[in-house]
């Protein structure tokens, strides 16, 4: 009979929520009651992997955040201290003017 387990190898080309799904369908076929406990070992078997995979996938992903938060944080606020790229400065004579566009 073949085994439904997933290989480490074939679980990297599964997204998170593929993953994630794949996870609810084995607590589901669990929860039954219904499956020898070979056939339960072996669903728990699957099911850890995933849970490892996803948790990895969420552990890079925490990772890519908190790097793009402190690059963000780090980064030097120039552009509001740049002249070439501040906006053009107003004369005080068109502050009584209006402006439409």
């Amino acid at each position: 009979m073949p085994s439904k387990k997933k290989s480490t190898d074939s679980d990297t080309q599964l997204g998170f929520e593929d993953a994630l799904s794949q996870i609810e369908e084995i607590v589901e076929s669990m929860e039954n009651g219904e499956l020898p406990l070979e056939d339960l070992v072996k669903q728990y078997e699957s099911g850890s992997e995933l849970l490892k995979y996803c948790e990895n996938l969420l552990s890079s992903a925490r990772q890519r955040i908190e790097l793009i938060t402190l690059a963000n944080r780090d980064e030097p606020e120039t552009s509001s201290n740049n002249p070439s790229q501040a906006p053009p400065a107003r004369d005080s004579k068109d502050d009584n003017d209006i402006s439409l566009f």
